[in-house]
């Protein structure tokens, strides 16, 4: 099916965002969104959704490492649920277990190489400078959905 794919890091306190190009080859990353304690996320998701032309979505869901699902993937269900209702998209769950991580690992190692001499190494020994709010998210949500790409492209989804 041609068209952007949305993928979706629903985390406690933002909401990541990566964007497909319409073929489903390259990973964007697309900002985030906060997260409100009202559903006013659901129809920012829905306006994008149709000025982007996106076809399908994949939110992340965070298993445990031992393969069980806890709350918040209970909460990543619920929500995919919900926006596959509000935006009548086909919304797939894929394992996103290491995608935060990986995120920051990939954010510190950018911000290490960006830096030279001894403010890297004063900064490294100070613990790195921290990251700005969202960056870890959308860094995420853009892994998530490279990862998703890849697999879609070799046959196997990963929808759980």
């Amino acid at each position: 099916m041609r068209g952007a794919v949305l993928a979706v890091d629903y985390g406690a306190r933002r909401i990541g965002l990566a964007i497909s190009d319409p073929d489903g080859v390259f990973a964007f990353p697309a900002g985030y969104l906060e997260r409100s304690g009202s559903e006013g996320h659901l129809a920012a998701l829905r306006e994008i959704v149709e000025a982007r032309g996106v076809v399908q979505i994949v939110v992340g869901l965070p298993i445990h490492m031992n393969g069980r699902e806890g709350p918040e993937a209970r909460a990543a269900r619920a929500f995919a649920e919900a926006l596959g209702r509000e935006t009548n998209r086909t919304v797939h769950l894929f394992d996103e277990r290491w995608t935060s991580r990986e995120a920051e690992r990939v954010l510190r190692a950018s911000q290490a190489r960006s830096r030279s001499g001894r403010a890297a190494r004063r900064s490294r020994a100070e613990g790195g400078s921290p990251l700005a709010p969202g960056e870890i998210d959308t860094t995420a949500a853009t892994l998530l959905l490279r990862t998703w790409l890849e697999r879609r492209s070799r046959g196997a989804e990963g929808e759980r």
